[in-house]
């Protein structure tokens, strides 16, 4: 199967969980195109002053892979900067939030596999 650029839906989100500004969401691969033990495949951008608030990961792990941009992303150990090619990794219970910590888009891909 090929999925193609355009067939990918695009929304905007206004304060997703809780954060500031409106986040983009571009799903890569819908629900019905993802194996039953993943749930989100898509990618986020974040503009100037945008972020997402934090929440938590229960039975499921998240994975944020940064493409471009730098972001601050909140963890119960304190805050962390993260730059092109870095990933957060969050599960077991975890939560996390993370924020456009620059002047340029955050743009970073997100995949959450079900444990």
């Amino acid at each position: 199967m090929i999925k193609k650029a355009s067939e990918m839906a695009e929304t905007s989100i206004e304060h997703m969980r809780g954060g500031d500004g409106t986040v983009l969401r571009k799903d890569i691969l819908g629900q019905d195109d993802m194996a039953k033990h993943s749930r989100l495949f898509s990618l986020f951008t974040l503009g100037k002053g945008c972020s997402i608030g934090e929440h938590e990961h229960r039975k499921e792990t998240e994975y944020y892979y940064i493409l471009s941009g730098r972001g601050v992303v909140t963890e119960q150990s304190g805050e962390k900067e993260v730059l092109p090619g870095d990933v957060v990794i969050t599960g077991d219970g975890e939560s996390h939030a993370i924020a456009n910590a620059g002047d340029e888009d955050l743009v970073f891909a997100a995949v959450i596999i079900l444990d």
